[in-house]
């Protein structure tokens, strides 16, 4: 099993991840429906606003930072005459009225540039923020906090960074880069036939590509089973089974096959997560992580 997307450090991270081309997509995209397809600041137009201005990014409440990194790809589509100084980091815990950094440059780019950085710098950290509290929920406890694919259409690279950003872990970035057999696959096969199929489409998978890990799905003890019979399993998920179950899940696995890793998902909350926690699974995938997320409070002030 590889772990590719948690192995890197967070400015290593956004680089590979900003590297494809989604990020800068997504903000020619942002530019688009904000300016028009002249493009147009209909306002600023009428206002007829000359010179050059600074203005700082603040913090209106306490949040983990998340978006920053942005910052070079946001001024190159809006800005390209502008600057930006940061006074803080992605990752970084501020409280209110700290400042996130400093723009410099035309008033009108910057007055173009406002609200599509305040848009997803508050909502990067807002994921940032909850998710710190749920890893916080499970501090000193064996288990991971891991995101979904439950994000928003074309921020999912954006929204994976921000949890790494909160101290979370990124699961499978999308269909691509690993294997998830779900438990409809599965559904009505005894447990012997659960190991014969798992244990060929985990072999099929690695014969055409080099999937990040091979995860099965299961509800019933009896999949369970079926799944760490299997050869080439890294990870079973859990879903939605109770704490009582969850508890014999993991004694069997100890059991049967004690380097396969188990995953807990669904009904996860920020109150929950951490009887969920003890019940001794290595993981927790809470998709409440991003589609749950409230956007934090960040401002942009002119000097």
């Amino acid at each position: 099993m590889r772990d590719d997307w948690n192995d890197l450090p967070l400015p290593a991270l956004y680089a590979r991840l900003a590297s494809g081309g989604l990020v800068d997509r997504l903000l020619r995209l942002a530019r688009e429906e904000d300016l028009g397809a002249r493009p147009l600041d209909l306002t600023t137009a009428a206002m007829d606003l000359r010179g050059d201005a600074t203005a700082r990014i603040v913090a209106r409440e306490g949040m983990t930072v998340a978006g920053l990194a942005c910052m070079p790809e946001l001024l190159a589509v809006f800005a390209p005459g502008s600057s930006w100084s940061p006074a803080s980091a992605d990752g970084e815990r501020v409280s209110a009225g700290a400042t996130l950094g400093e723009l410099a440059g035309p008033a009108r780019e910057l007055l173009a540039l406002e609200r599509t950085t305040l848009n997803l710098i508050g909502r990067l950290s807002g994921v940032a923020t909850g998710t710190a509290r749920h890893v916080e929920a499970v501090a000193g406890t064996r288990t991971q906090v891991l995101d979904t694919r439950k994000t928003t259409p074309g921020l999912r690279v954006l929204e994976k960074y921000a949890v790494r950003c909160g101290g979370g872990r990124c699961h499978r970035m999308g269909l691509h880069d690993a294997v998830l057999i779900k438990d409809n696959h599965l559904a009505g096969l005894t447990p012997e036939v659960i190991a014969e199929r798992v244990t060929d489409a985990a072999a099929r998978a690695r014969r055409v590509a080099d999937p990040l890990f091979v995860e099965v799905e299961v509800d019933t003890i009896e999949q369970l089973e079926g799944a760490l019979g299997a050869a080439g399993v890294d990870i079973v998920l859990l879903d939605n089974m109770d704490g009582a179950t969850m508890r014999r899940a993991v004694a069997m696995r100890d059991e049967r096959a004690p380097g396969v890793l188990l995953e807990a998902s669904g009904g996860v909350r920020l109150e929950t997560i951490r009887a969920i926690a003890e019940t001794g699974v290595d993981r927790i995938s809470c998709g409440a992580l991003t589609h749950r997320a409230t956007s934090a409070d960040v401002a942009l002030d002119f000097a």
